[in-house]
């Protein structure tokens, strides 16, 4: 199995669980079906492309390497004439994610790395105003488990973060058959369609674990510079 990892960070991420006209939550970490949206738009495949649903079979684990805070915004919507609605949406704001994909098709893995660096449509992590933080670092793995992958990968949260957390283990968050033996949940996040008129999901067992942060050489996920907003003029 090939693995590719992808680092996903920006100012604000958010993940939908629950959606309604009136309030839409987050999930604290992406989703399977969210990662697949951006893979499709970055393969350039359009919502109602049924090569979408095949992405299902690829191998997904996420690792919460910076845990973000949550902010809720509010809209003033004119729904009807002379009628306003208030609406309330989640945003996860400053976290770091690390995200893989497997899978048995060496080739399929490095087509989405190339096309995750050469997008079709425009990339966002959950809602289109949530665009990253840059260009994605992605890395690639042969004969690796996601899960194996993100037990040895080096810490991604900024060097502030690290110095302050007290948290010495990271979450992991994958497919159940990526860890046997551990207690499985069932959540509704398997691609059946994203046609806007027709969008629908079904279940999929997830599994969770974690790791412990001695074993990882810690990574910053930004460097140390002085901010000098004149030094390109």
């Amino acid at each position: 199995m090939k693995t590719l990892t992808i680092k996903l960070t920006a100012p604000l991420q958010s993940y939908g669980n629950e959606a309604s006209f009136t309030r839409r939550t987050t999930n604290d970490y992406p989703t399977k079906s969210a990662v697949i949206g951006m893979v499709a738009a970055a393969l350039g495949y359009r919502r109602n492309d049924e090569r979408i649903v095949a992405l299902n079979d690829l191998r997904f684990a996420v690792r919460i390497d910076q845990i973000g805070r949550n902010l809720t915004d509010f809209q003033t919507v004119e729904w009807k004439k002379d009628t306003r609605k208030i609406t309330y949406r989640d945003y996860i704001q400053d976290a770091v994610f690390v995200v893989a994909l497997g899978s048995d098709d060496s080739q399929l893995i490095e087509k989405i790395n190339v096309a995750l660096h050469h997008p079709h449509f425009q990339l966002f992590l959950g809602r289109r105003s949530n665009v990253p933080a840059g260009v994605l670092e992605t890395q690639e793995f042969p004969d690796k488990t996601p899960v194996a992958v993100l037990e040895q990968l080096p810490w991604q949260a900024n060097k502030r973060y690290q110095k302050r957390s007290k948290s010495r283990r990271l979450e992991i968050v994958a497919d159940a058959n990526l860890l046997s033996g551990k207690q499985s949940a069932m959540v509704k996040d398997r691609v059946v369609s994203f046609d806007q008129r027709d969008r629908r999901y079904g279940f999929r067992a997830i599994a969770r674990t974690t790791v412990d942060l001695t074993n990882l050489n810690s990574q910053e996920s930004e460097p140390e510079t002085t901010h000098d907003a004149f030094g390109a003029i």
